[in-house]
Parts: C-alpha cells; sequence; structure tokens
C-alpha cells in the first residue's frame, strides 16, 4: 500500500524587507482580509500602534494590548469572548506572539506574526508555549498564515535578543543529531524532508556574513532560516527538527536555575555543550558564537557552572519518551564532565 502524499501548510504571506509594516493594509487587502485585530504587549501597543493605524486606512481594526502573564484559560476566554475577527495579528515579541497564536488557533481563524526581535523561531514555528498550571508547555496551533518581518524594526532591537535567536536557530544542528541518535536506538523515526529543510536552514545561516549582525542581510537570513525551522515542526508534527538535548537543559534551566535568563542564550550554551558532546560539528559552532560575539554576551551574565551541571541531570526528565544524548548515561556523564573541564566553558560559566 502507498504511504498517501503528505499535506503541509505553509504561509500564505512571507514579507521580510525593511518598511514592510507601513505596506501593512495593502498585504491584508490583497488577501481580502477586511476585519482583523492587532494584539500587542505594552511595550509594542506604545512604540507601534500608531505606525500600525496609519498602514491600514481602509481596514477596519481593533488595537488590543495584552497584559503579560497570561495562562491557558485567559486566552481561551479570550478568544472565545473578542468578536470575530476575519484574521488575528500578533506585534511583538515571544509571549505575544504566542498568545495571538493560541486565540488563532482556538477560533480557527488565520494568524498572522509581526515580530519585532528575532529572539527564537516562535514567529513561525507550528506550536506555542503557554503557561498551564502555572507551568511554561509547550501546546499545539498552527504554522502563521503570514509573517510580516520589518527589518527597520528588528534592526533596532536590543543585541541581545537576536544573540538569543542565533542561539535559538544553531540548536538545529544539535536537535537534528538527537534525532538521528533516536532513531538508531529505536525510539522514533526521522522525516527526511523535515530534517533536511531544518539542516538547510541553519547551513545557510552558517554561511551569512556575520562581521554585523545588525546588517539586513543577515537579519533576512536569520529570519528567513527560524522560518523553514518553523516549516520543518509543521512537517514533522513534532518540534524534533528543531530542539532535542541543548531545549531540553534550558527548560531544565528555567526549572532550577535561581535566575534563568532567555530562552535562546540558554539554549544556545547548551548547544555549544551537546555539540562537543556528540562530538558534530563543534568548531562550526563555536566560530559562529565567536564571530557573532555570542560568547562575548554570555560572559557577563553571571551563568552557573552547578546550575548547568543539575540541569544536564535533570535534562531527561523533561521528556521522558525521548531518547536524546542525554538520555544515555555515558554521554550524559560526558555533558558533565566537558562543562567541569572545557577552557572556554570555565570563562563563561561562573
Amino acid at each position: 500500500m502507498l504511504t498517501p502524499v503528505t499535506s503541509v501548510p505553509i504561509p500564505a504571506i512571507l514579507e521580510i524587507n525593511k518598511g514592510v509594516l507601513t505596506h501593512l493594509g495593502d498585504i491584508l487587502q490583497k488577501y481580502n482580509f477586511q476585519n482583523v485585530v492587532i494584539l500587542f504587549d505594552d511595550f509594542t501597543f506604545d512604540t507601534f500602534k500608531d505606525d500600525a493605524e496609519k498602514s491600514l486606512e481602509t481596514i477596519e481594526a481593533d488595537m488590543v494590548m495584552l497584559p503579560t502573564n497570561l495562562d491557558i484559560q485567559d486566552l481561551i476566554k479570550l478568544a472565545f469572548t473578542m468578536p470575530r475577527y476575519d484574521v488575528v495579528i500578533a506585534m511583538g515579541g515571544g509571549s505575544v506572539i504566542d498568545y495571538g497564536k493560541y486565540i488563532a488557533y482556538s477560533r480557527r481563524s488565520p494568524f498572522i506574526s509581526i515580530p519585532t526581535s528575532a529572539s527564537n523561531d516562535g514567529f513561525a514555528s507550528s506550536n506555542c508555549s503557554i503557561h498551564v498550571d502555572g507551568k511554561k508547555t509547550t501546546v499545539p496551533a498552527k504554522v502563521p498564515f503570514g509573517i510580516i518581518a520589518d527589518l527597520e524594526i528588528i534592526q533596532h532591537a536590543p543585541t541581545h535578543l537576536l544573540l538569543a535567536g542565533i542561539g535559538d536557530l544553531m540548536s538545529n544542528i544539535t536537535a537534528l543529531y538527537d534525532w538521528e541518535f533516536e532513531e538508531k536506538n529505536g525510539v522514533s523515526h526521522v522525516n527526511a524532508f523535515a530534517a533536511m529543510l531544518s539542516k538547510k536552514a541553519v547551513n545557510s545561516f552558517i554561511r551569512t556574513p556575520m562581521e554585523d549582525i545588525k546588517n539586513p542581510i543577515f537579519l533576512k537570513e536569520l529570519i528567513s532560516s527560524a522560518t523553514m525551522g518553523g516549516i520543518a515542526t509543521a512537517i514533522s508534527g513534532n518540534s524534533s527538527p528543531i530542539s532535542g538535548s541543548e531545549h531540553l537543559i534550558s527548560h531544565a534551566l528555567d526549572k532550577t536555575a535561581a535566575k534563568p535568563v532567555m530562552h535562546g542564550i540558554q539554549v544556545g550554551v547548551a548547544t555549544y555543550i551537546m555539540a562537543n558532546v556528540q562530538n558534530h560539528r563543534a568548531d562550526r559552532m563555536k566560530k559562529v558564537f565567536e564571530r557573532t560575539g555570542f560568547f562575548e554576551y554570555v560572559k557577563n551574565l553571571g551563568l552557573q557552572k552547578n546550575e548547568y551541571i543539575e540541569a544536564i541531570k535533570l535534562a531527561p526528565s523533561i521528556k521522558p519518551n525521548r531518547f536524546t544524548f542525554l538520555h544515555d548515561p555515558t554521554y550524559q556523564e560526558k555533558a558533565i564532565q566537558f562543562v567541569k573541564e572545557d577552557q572556554l566553558l570555565q570563562s563563561i560559566l561562573q
């Protein structure tokens, strides 16, 4: 019996250019969206609401500022008490994008993300991170109908947000190696097309000039590569193409560290650790983090060595159904020894 051809959702709108926010109304008209809601966090509401309104002269739009720390019940209530819109749009960083994505998913409405930074791949992925019973939980959603990234806005994002995005994207390398490891151990099945797309995404990024991470060419590549990673998760039906042992370390740090730092920063450090544990493209990883200034930035964060060691020990319990390198006690011990002995990490971890 032949396996049926897979139907994969991809964004119908993909606009990554300077000044694209000023054309938002034209883009929405092209797809016959006449009645829209734009969700903001407090910063993006104050900073970009007027610009968004200016570009929507012929479109009926509600501008809504969402509070922080909404949980899944808040979002479900909001989804079913707000009016019906042709499309739900969210503009901002990770949280408001996730909120908008989940609201749109709950109402079966199209969703457009307008990221104001590139700190992670959430603006393009098929799931979102929401508080459920007080704990950050990955819940299903859909790949956005549209992604609109204004490079002029993202250029002005704080540097550490871009560095977090670099850390998150580079984790594709270790995540894919974990996925192959799982398949070899009979725990998972690698979707070849999803793996190929994720690998192509990070390899394309690695070949980009890195002298200036606020260069529009660099930013466009970072956003495009993160978008491809998001599509890879839709193809595979899970996060394996872009999330492996390095993400488990970050999730463990979120639970145990005295002061967790940004997701992409934690993931980046964990990716460097795991690339060396896997003995796979570790030199390339180091060069990217050196050239972009990632390592220089994290040296000043006061990250704690003992917290990373404890996170490595806890990591397998975060997703016990998986079998990454850290689920193997031999490699887990190798990771702990690497944290204790690696010369570079000694300058980063206190």
